[in-house]
């Protein structure tokens, strides 16, 4: 179905309740809804938005177009939920209605200042000849709930030498400022992040450009981050325009993330060492963190992305959200973890031990739609080994470690019906280790894989039939040992 610019631009409030049940009753009935991720209950979900802690609960929001699987007028969707597993469906947080955000409520952030949970985001308008300007707003909600926006827009359009395309407020405080940084491209088409100061929300003043050694890498640097771990600073942004290199930026756009000493928040400068990518799977992008009253960070990101059109939408709904991951550092790299409060879905233990000499083999009690498995490696002299995950003898995801190449290798060129064809079927990420421990979370429509506790993170969607559920165990050239601990989800 082609979308024309009228049916994209309409808000929540101009369907009407026989419209919303009908998608709701299409999206019910899809065969790839998700069992334990956030997704949408109609449209399209996208970046993760206001993550925080306020009120004794995690807040999180998420960009938002119910009324079908496409980009349009964009509203911010709220759910909430005490241990970052089990999340309520608290509804509609934020519809676009005022004149700063007349074509729709993007991106932004939430920090808990007082007795409240203020929230920037940007708001998009576009003029007759279809030019766009962008607002940084405010908004403001209580412990009840209720959210107001402030009625004037804190920040109006652009700044001189930047373009249109200025978007995704990140919001923090250090000692009585406020600060925040904004995704920016400036006027000769390369991507930056702008930052700000504030003592009171409202009146924002412009420190400068983030400096960093990266003064052309792609057009537009979207859903900025900063945050400290160790006495290091930690920038991360999703730059759009970067061509791959080798195993690197393969995907459409990327998410990715600066290691360095503390910003200097008075001039903007960082020091900091190479771009890491956050991510070596085919579906992740504009992550955001927040910081928990335990003190830890902890990331969420948007299992998608922009341009790349998922199966699900012939059912009237695209996209979720990945698993809470918190992020520790582990000399100059992150390393992101599922969170612990995950294990509390666990269910229907079963373990397994056992040797492969080139061979495939599966077990009885080793299949499953929604899972979660931990299978270490030993790989005495096998050249390749690894794991067929959701498979019917046809359809298969495969997880793999080549002892040759020395790199871990998803493949999802058979697991069902395509997606993202055009940018490859096959992610790499290099890995040399003895040992090679794959943690993967199943879910009816996607796998996350965090190899060797962290080290590395693969995220991707699948869209296999249901009769495939089974789980294959391989080795190539050669012998391999392994353990194996599965539990229902």
């Amino acid at each position: 179905m082609e979308w024309t610019t009228e049916q994209r631009y309409r808000r929540l409030s101009d369907a009407s309740e026989d419209e919303i049940k009908e998608l709701k009753k299409q999206v019910d009935q899809s065969q790839w809804r998700q069992h334990f991720h956030i997704q949408p209950e109609t449209g399209l979900l996208n970046d993760p938005n206001g993550f925080s802690y306020f009120n004794g609960e995690y807040h999180l929001f998420y960009q938002w177009f119910p009324l079908g699987p496409v980009h349009g007028m964009k509203h911010w969707y709220h759910v909430k939920s005490t241990d970052l597993v089990h999340w309520e469906q608290v509804g509609l947080a934020i519809e676009p209605e005022m004149y700063f955000e007349s074509h729709g409520a993007f991106s932004g952030s939430g920090l808990e200042v007082g007795d409240a949970l203020y929230l920037f985001y940007t708001g998009n308008t576009r003029d007759e000849e279809w030019v766009r300007k962008p607002y940084q707003c405010m908004a403001v909600m209580n412990k009840n709930g209720h959210i107001t926006k402030f009625n004037e827009a804190v920040i109006d359009g652009s700044p001189s030498g930047y373009s249109e395309h200025f978007r995704d407020p990140k919001l923090w405080k250090d000692g009585e400022d406020f600060f925040a940084v904004i995704g920016a491209q400036r006027t000769n088409e390369t991507g930056t992040v702008l930052l700000y100061r504030s003592k009171n929300l409202t009146d924002w003043n412009l420190v400068g450009e983030i400096k960093t050694d990266l003064s052309s890498f792609g057009y537009m640097w979207e859903c900025p981050d900063y945050l400290e771990i160790a006495d290091k600073g930690i920038f991360i942004f999703s730059p759009q325009g970067i061509e791959a290199q080798g195993d690197l930026y393969q995907n459409i756009y990327q998410s990715g993330y600066l290691l360095g000493e503390k910003l200097d928040n008075k001039t903007g400068e960082f020091i900091h060492g190479p771009f890491v990518e956050l991510d070596r799977g085919f579906d992740f992008y504009a992550p955001q963190t927040m910081l928990d009253p335990d003190g830890r960070r902890v990331l969420v990101g948007w299992m998608g992305l922009p341009e790349v059109e998922d199966p699900s939408a012939q059912d009237g709904w695209s996209h979720c959200l990945t698993l809470p991951r918190e992020l520790t550092l582990k000399g100059n790299k992150m390393i992101q973890r599922p969170v612990k409060e995950l294990e509390k879905l666990r269910r229907n233990k079963c373990e397994l031990t056992d040797r492969l000499a080139g061979e495939t083999k599966k077990y009885d009690h080793f299949t499953g739609e929604t899972y979660e498995m931990i299978v270490e490696f030993d790989h005495l002299d096998a050249s390749q080994f690894g794991l067929e995950l959701r498979t019917n003898g046809e359809q298969k995801t495969v997880i793999a470690y080549d002892s040759v190449e020395k790199k871990v290798i998803v493949d999802r060129t058979a697991a069902g019906t395509p997606v993202g064809e055009e940018y490859g079927t096959v992610r790499k990420a290099s890995l040399d280790a003895n040992k090679v421990k794959f943690h993967a979370f199943v879910d009816v429509s996607s796998i996350e894989v965090f190899v060797n506790d962290g080290e590395e993170v693969f995220t991707l969607r699948i869209y296999p039939q249901t009769d495939s559920k089974g789980i294959h165990f391989f080795a190539k050239g050669g012998e391999v040992a392994f353990q194996a601990v599965k539990w229902d989800y």
